[in-house]
This record gives structure tokens, sequence and C-alpha cells, in this order.
């Protein structure tokens, strides 16, 4: 098992067979995407439901995702998944409460929607601002984060070095990108997950079925997986179960903006509800979206990283059986593609093919929507607010070019996985809730978001840079998390009550839009509510609904685990509740 795996002529054939499909339907998407800005940052605003779903499940499954999940088995057990299960708290939001009210606003970007619910130069200046952040600084670590994925992927799969990879991946991405926009990417999108899909399970299959590994009841009563696999953790041990689960459930959740999982919506998912048909396409692609994600993909993932414990047992046997990885590229996530080596030709390209076709599909959208900030929220915005539409698709292909750069530079100068994790959690910690709270009470101002950005990144690095051990013993990441969403969460509060807020003007023109309903807009929106016909606040019914969801994401998603682990009494009555969850949301839906 020294060295690395020789892919076979059939693998390569495979995996270019996927590289032309995408370039064909990037100029397939062509002939209508440069009509316009929102053919191509939109796709003209038709997408149905189904397809902006998988392409949602698509864009966050990339290469980097089955290496962190490998990561925390490895490191904490399966429970240590929490981390990003917790987000279903958040998805289940914006299905239920914050999908239709995005689709109301009818901006073409999230960022526009500042100029909708703000007013003034405080609300033109956020925006601003905001595009060059999102759209330079934060999106360029999210690719470099699924970049170092990549680099690992080709260094230990297909053996060349990080810089080939991303040369040969990203000029591809960058191709239909800036052929077909977000139309190409949506359907390139919906390619990837069905491969992803077939390769994950299938590898999975495979490699449960390996001498080494002796089938699945081998598997989980081997003493080196044993430990590993609780889907809770030990709460009889703080140190366990504080940062695995009440961190997450508690705090993660609602004051982290993280991508795929904004609170309030954001970012790609709220670019594929402004590109849905209607407020029914967009609600029912991201309740599909979370369903799919938390409930259906994560298993193969894990099955594969228990059985690299007794595979690849330490770190060590990984830098032993691939003595080409870098060093500084070395780390438990490295452990799923090496568990990929064992897998015969033909299976191995089609895994390879999905996996940089995950790749690809996240660059491309953080492409898309990191141009979509850059020229409609930045550019022309306040550069060249005369440009023809034409020039604005121009500057968008421009965009993409210079993101993909500056993202796939970083990616060769990150270490791992869970590290790049930590550091997107930490940036923005504490500004959540401001993102959730815009929606609902009128004394949010764009002032308010402004203290909150400022105070975030001030407490951010303060606690990385000047003051990260308390006593003389270091911090560990998920104090810091709760510390700096306690202190930013104050300074923004405080300044919502002694800022002035907006005009009156703007938030009654906000409010007839948009509709948001509820206690914190009484006084703007008797007009608005009589002008709609609705008298009543549907959020405690919606918030229910999300609730409900999330039981029956998690029921789905332990009883499956169960099932696996041999315990069919436990999961069939936790897939019976999920069962139980469909009917009442069924009962409850408007």
């Amino acid at each position: 098992m020294e060295g690395f795996v020789q892919l076979e002529t059939v693998d390569w054939a495979v995996i270019g067979g996927y590289f032309a499909l995408a370039l064909g339907i990037g100029l397939w998407s062509s002939r209508s995407a440069g009509k316009d800005s929102t053919s191509f940052f939109l796709a003209g605003r038709n997408m149905p439901w189904w397809l902006l779903g998988v392409s949602m499940v698509a864009t966050t499954f990339s290469t980097d995702t089955p290496n962190l999940v490998t990561d925390l088995v490895r490191s904490q057990g399966v429970s240590g998944n929490w981390a990003w299960w917790a987000f279903l708290l958040t998805g289940m939001l914006t299905v239920f409460v914050y999908a239709r009210l995005w689709r109301r606003s009818g901006v073409l970007t999230d960022l526009e929607f500042y100029e909708l619910r703000y007013g003034g130069r405080a609300a033109a200046f956020l925006r601003g601002f905001r595009a060059l952040y999102l759209g330079l600084v934060f999106n360029v670590l999210v690719m470099a984060t699924v970049s170092l994925a990549a680099i690992k992927l080709g260094s230990i799969l297909l053996g060349w070095p990080g810089w080939l990879t991303l040369l040969v991946t990203c000029s591809i991405t960058l191709l239909y990108s800036t052929l077909g926009g977000l139309r190409a990417v949506i359907l390139t999108d919906f390619v990837q997950f069905f491969l992803a899909m077939v390769g994950s399970v299938w590898a999975c299959i495979h490699i449960l079925g390996l001498p080494e590994i002796g089938g699945l009841a081998e598997l989980v009563s081997h003493p080196a997986v044993v430990g590993k696999l609780d889907l809770m953790p030990d709460f009889s041990d703080p140190a366990a179960w504080i940062p695995v689960m009440l961190v997450p459930l508690a705090v993660q959740w609602w004051a982290s903006y993280y991508p795929g999982a904004e609170p309030g919506g954001g970012g790609y998912i709220a670019q594929r509800m402004f590109s849905a048909k209607d407020e029914d396409h967009a609600v029912a692609a991201t309740l599909f979206f979370n369903i799919a994600h938390y409930a259906l993909r994560p298993w193969p993932w894990i099955l594969i990283a228990l059985a690299s414990l007794i595979v690849f047992p330490e770190v060590s046997d990984l830098a032993a059986a691939f003595p080409g990885l870098a060093a500084d590229k070395l780390g438990d996530d490295a452990a799923y593609p090496a568990m990929l080596t064992l897998l015969p030709p033909g299976l191995l390209g089609l895994v390879a093919a999905s996996l940089l076709a995950a790749f690809m599909s996240t660059m491309s959208t953080q492409l898309n929507l990191g141009a979509s900030y850059i020229v409609h929220d930045f550019w022309g915005r306040f550069i060249r607010p005369e440009a023809s539409e034409r020039a604005r698709v121009r500057a968008g292909q421009v965009a993409t070019a210079i993101s993909l750069v500056l993202g796939a530079g970083l990616g060769l100068m990150l270490r791992d996985a869970g590290q790049a994790f930590q550091l997107l959690l930490l940036i923005g910690a504490g500004t959540g809730g401001l993102f959730i709270l815009r929606w609902f009470w009128w004394r949010i101002s764009a002032v308010t978001e402004l203290v909150a950005m400022g105070g975030s990144l001030v407490v951010a690095a303060y606690f990385t840079f000047v003051h990260d051990a308390v006593g003389g013993v270091a911090m560990e990441d998920w104090q810091k998390l709760v510390l700096g969403a306690g202190l930013t969460t104050t300074i923004w509060l405080t300044a919502a009550f002694f800022s002035r807020g907006e005009s009156e003007e703007v938030l009654r023109g906000f409010v007839a839009k948009v509709r948001p309903g509820g206690p914190g807009w009484k006084r703007f929106s008797d007009e608005a509510n009589s002008a709609a016909g609705d008298t009543s606040w549907g959020v405690p019914r919606q918030v229910l609904g999300a609730f409900i969801g999330c039981v029956g994401v998690y029921s789905a998603l332990m009883g499956t685990g169960l099932l696996l682990y041999g315990q069919s009494l436990e999961g069939g009555l936790l897939w019976g509740l999920a069962g139980l969850s469909v009917a009442g949301i069924l009962r409850i839906r408007p």
C-alpha cells in the first residue's frame, strides 16, 4: 500500500468524461447566460424547486466535506459531527420562515437587501463594504478551504502536486462558470449530485467488504472502532459534551455565519431562492436540501471514516503509506482519500471524478456568488452604475477569474480541514442573532450592523492574537466562540437600543414589500397588512414547523445510524418518529 495508487485507463476515461460533460453544459448554457445580469447571476429567475434543491446539496458537498467528517470521526468519534449537524436548526428556520421573506424581497443578491431594509449613506456603505468583504475576503477563504481538500485528493489519488490539481480543475471550472453563469452551475450540480451519491455509496459497500474490514458487523465490533460509535457525546464528562454538542446546539447555529447555514438565510442558499420560480419553489428547494444534506448523505462518509481507523490507525500510518504527501497537508482528514486508494479500477475513477466534481461544484457556486457581490453590489452600484447589462456580465466574468486565482492560491497555504472550519466559525461569531432579528425588529439599523461587524472582527482578533488564554491556560476553540459571540451580541444590542434607527419611510417601505409581520413591526405594518388582506402573524406556526422538521431529520439521521449498528428496534422507532414528523409538517403547513 506504499506510494501512490495508479489510476488505470478506465479511471482516467471516467474523469475525463466528467470534465468534458461540464464544459459541454457550460457551452450550452452560454446561449442564454450572457443576455443580462439576471440571467448570468440568477438563471433568469425561473428554476424549479427540485433542480435548485439538488444544486444546494451538491454545492454544500465539496471535496473537503468527507475529509472534515473523517477528521471529526477519527478525533472525536461519530458524535463529533454535531459540530455541523447543529446547523440543521438554521436550515429549518430558513425553510419555514425566511425562504418566503427572501423571495418576496425581489433582490438580485442578499446584499442588495441592505438598501431595502435600511436607508441613507450607512446602508450604501454597508452594502459596498459587505460586497468586498464577502465577495473577496470571506469567499476566498471558503474557496481556499475546498481547494485544500482538492490538493490532498489529487496528491493521494492522482499523484499530482497541488498546483497541478488546482490548475486542471480550476481551469475547467472557470470556463463553464464564465460561459454559462448560474444556469451552468446549477445544471452541473445536478450531474455532480448523482455522481457523488453513487460514488460514495458504492465505495462504502466495497470498502466494508474488504478482508481488512470484514463487513459491517465486524466493523462496528472492532476494538479500534467501538469507542468511536456513540451518536451522542459522553454526558458524564463536561469536557466531552459541552464543546461537542451543547455549544453547537445552544450557540453556534445562530451565532456564526457559516456558508450554507447563514442565520436568517443568505449566501448561495439565498441566491438559489432568488432564482426560484416563486415562493413555493423556494421553500420546497430549501426543504429538500436540509433533508438530503443531513439525513441522506453522511453515513457512507462516516462508515469509511470508521474503517480508516482499522487500516490507518494513526496519522503516522498515513505518512508511511503516502510519503509523497506534503507534511503540512498531513492530518486525520487525509484518511478519507487514503481509503479510496483501496477501490478497484473503474470504481476508483468514478469516485475520484465525483470528488473532483464536488470541488468544482462548490468553487463554481462561490465564484458566481462572489462575482455577483462584486459586480452588482460594488462595481455596478458605486463605480459604474450606468453600465449596460452586457458590461455587467463581462465584469462578472473578470471578477470570477480574479476570485479563482486568490482562492486557489490561499488553498496552497492552509494545513487541514478542521483548521479552516474553526476559522470560518470564529470570523463573524455573534453577528448571527442580528441577521435573524433584522427581519422582525425595527430597531435593527445599518449602524447596528456596522457596529456588529466591527465588534466581531475586533473580538475575533483579540482572542486569536492578543488574549487566547485564561489563567495561563490556552482557551479551546469553543470557548473563544462562546465568549466572542457573547461580547459581539452585547455590543450590537447596545448599539440597537441607543442608535437612532432607520426613517419611518424606509421601514414602512420594507414592511409593505416583504410583509414580515409580528410585534416588532406593529407600528409600521397595519397599513401593509390591510392592503395585503393579512392580519395574522404566521411565524409562531412556522417556527413550530421548523422544530418538527428538525425532529424528523434528526430522527432519520440517528435511526439510520442505529440500524447500521444492528440496533433494529431503536432504529425503527426513530424512523417511526421521522414519519410522524412528516405528518405533523403536512398538518400545520399553510
